[in-house]
């Protein structure tokens, strides 16, 4: 193995990681650059079929948001938010991650973050503790959720393995739900109460911080015509691709000599999605230039950057040294797996994209002997990406006006620190446990 590859393969992470998106794929596209023209070494295929699928998914979704049907959710999550103020450290992280969930993407959480910190202040409580689970539990939420670009990202490598869709639903799903509660009970006593709090007592104090009166944003929300029906397209879109990848006996197939192909799991949700956003467009009515206008479609496609780019500089590398890297490492199968998982998790701190991590550890942990029960099990190890407070972080922290939730001095020390260790360590476990009795 030449450690001169491997270090251009470390270097492109890192740098990559740090820069993120469009970044993280050109400093990908640099390393197969480097290690394919400089170094001699044969490249490796891009992982076309993840790619092809998220493209699809973040054009339905793209389409749902261009009818209004995001919009329409966000406004859902507002009013099942305002149900329960007194238990809003339980009940935010539940519905921000039901909705993503749904969708597949964090954007729909994203719109209701700052009701989570009203909500909690009207009801004098801390809003760190809702705010830290909240997004938290949002931000790994594409792990339960049959759209996302993670879970295409699963559903593609895992293909490969024989597992249907729904068993890897059947695992996350559950996971997810416990996990979430763990994350939500490890803050749910957290720091003192909100009038004791020193910060927010000075910003009462100088005028800075009134209380709020509570009002429901959703009021001013005006519902386009057509956005229930698309919420309802798209979530039959969805089902079709569970019911259809989950049962062999559904989809085609055809004879070719002494060989039977059928229908492969990635193409069928790619050709059932993009069904879907044609449908919406055209029972909906959704003007053409509302298909690729919003929010979701731009960071759909700076995603897909980063997973070509960075998947296809260590695909290459990987690829290139198969049998050296399964005799090194082949004895971790069975003496301590789960020092797997430790990589995966450190990896993605680095990444911070959970479809990256996941299309860059997934395929190595098969490489490695792991069985792939056992890394669906574990796969809440591959969202470390909350240790370095991103942009959902930031902007909630700001979102909460009485001051408890915070960033903190030391980079790390910040207040989505524990619910996020919490729910990474109890879903690996938890997950594990669950996989045992799925497969």
């Amino acid at each position: 193995m030449s450690w001169v590859q491997l270090a251009v393969v470390l270097l492109c992470v890192a740098v990559g990681g740090r820069l993120g998106g469009v970044g993280l794929g050109a400093a990908g596209g640099l390393g197969v650059c480097v290690l394919v023209l400089g170094l001699g070494v044969q490249p490796g295929s891009p992982p076309t079929s993840v790619l092809l699928i998220i493209t699809a998914v973040i054009a339905a979704t793209s389409v749902l948001q261009g009818s209004g049907g995001l919009d329409l959710l966000v406004r859902l999550a507002e009013k099942m938010l305002r149900k329960y103020p007194k238990a809003i450290t339980i009940v935010g992280p539940f519905v921000c991650s039901l909705f993503v969930m749904l969708v597949g993407t964090a954007y729909v959480a994203f719109a209701v973050y700052p009701v989570v910190a009203e909500v909690a202040a009207s009801a004098r409580v801390r809003p760190e503790r809702a705010v830290s689970a909240s997004v938290i539990s949002a931000g790994i939420g594409v792990m339960a959720s049959p759209m996302s670009a993670a879970m295409a990202a699963m559903v593609g490598i895992m293909s490969t393995q024989g597992i249907a869709f729904w068993q890897i639903l059947a695992v996350t799903v559950p996971t997810f739900l416990c996990a979430t509660f763990c994350a939500a009970l490890s803050v749910f006593w957290r720091g003192k109460e909100l009038e004791e709090d020193p910060e927010f007592q000075r910003r009462l104090a100088s005028g800075d911080y009134q209380w709020l009166a509570g009002g429901d944003l959703s009021k001013n929300y005006e519902e386009k015509k057509g956005a229930k029906t698309a919420v309802v397209i798209f979530l039959l879109g969805i089902l079709v691709s569970i019911l259809v990848g989950s049962v062999p006996g559904l989809r085609p197939e055809w004879i070719s000599g002494d060989k039977v192909t059928q229908l492969p799991i990635p193409s069928l949700i790619q050709m059932v999605m993009l069904a879907t956003a044609f449908v919406i467009i055209m029972v909906c009515k959704v003007p053409s230039d509302k298909f690729a206008s919003g929010s979701v479609f731009r960071s759909g496609l700076i995603g897909v950057v980063g997973v070509f780019g960075i998947a296809w500089c260590t695909g290459t590398f990987f690829d290139s040294h198969t049998q050296v890297l399964s005799d090194a490492f082949s004895g971790i199968a069975s003496s301590a797996p789960f020092l797997f998982c430790v990589a995966a998790f450190c990896v993605s701190t680095v990444i911070f994209s959970p479809t990256v991590s996941t299309t860059i550890m997934m395929p190595l942990g098969l490489k490695f002997g792991l069985p792939p029960e056992f890394l669906i099990g574990t796969w809440a190890c591959c969202y470390g990406d909350f240790m370095i407070p991103g942009g959902a972080q930031i902007g909630c922290t700001a979102f909460d006006r009485t001051g408890t939730t915070r960033l903190g001095t030391f980079v790390i020390n910040h207040s989505y620190l524990r619910p996020g260790l919490v729910f990474v360590v109890s879903g690996t476990v938890i997950g594990w446990l669950i996989s045992n009795l799925v497969f």
